[in-house]
């Protein structure tokens, strides 16, 4: 979770029951990116996040084309999500995640304004965890239709809070997600 995103005390943490992660996860990060060449974004911060070899990308979503959310008056959004297996601790997790967002550029400005990059923890196995500086499950998946979307391309089965993701997709308008051709 980055700047952008709100804090354990904005969220309403609930720390909602996680179920259906595929075993050979061990978390399952977004990925989204409205400046410049945008699957080449999303490319770079994969390759990036495997780089050092502490974090290993064992699955990936489709790429999805994306209207903004939160602030409207900005570029359409590339979207998707990967699963990996790390033994990076959460914290860690996050602070590679948010190194890999700050190599690239990422200028945190305006909330949820443009981005080159943004990676957010989306769940760590079925931890739940509610601190300040880290909630996962990642308190808004529900509510974003380009987290669920391609969440749903890596871990199909996953259930939060006892909903499934057809469920929270059904809920929202999900007319603005549409796969990427690239």
């Amino acid at each position: 979770m980055g700047e952008s995103e709100p804090k354990a005390a904005e969220s309403g943490c609930t720390g909602a029951k996680i179920e259906g992660v595929p075993v050979q996860f061990d978390a399952i990060l977004a990925l989204g990116t409205n400046l410049g060449d945008r699957v080449e974004n999303i490319e770079d911060a994969i390759r990036r996040l495997g780089s050092d070899g502490s974090i290993h990308v064992v699955a990936r979503s489709r790429l999805y084309r994306t209207a903004p959310w939160g602030v409207t008056d900005q570029d359409w959004f590339v979207n998707g999500c990967v699963g990996v297996q790390t033994r990076l601790s959460p914290h860690d997790l996050l602070k590679h995640c948010q190194a890999v967002e700050n190599d690239m550029g990422r200028v945190r400005t305006r909330h949820w304004g443009p981005r080159i990059i943004d990676v957010d923890i989306l769940t760590i196995g079925d931890r739940q965890i509610c601190e300040p500086d880290l909630v996962v499950p990642h308190p808004l998946i529900s509510e974003r239709a380009f987290v669920l979307a391609p969440l749903k391309d890596v871990a199909p089965s996953l259930k939060i809070g006892g909903k499934t993701l057809d469920a929270m997709l059904d809920a929202l308008d999900a007319g603005d997600v549409v796969p990427f051709e690239t």
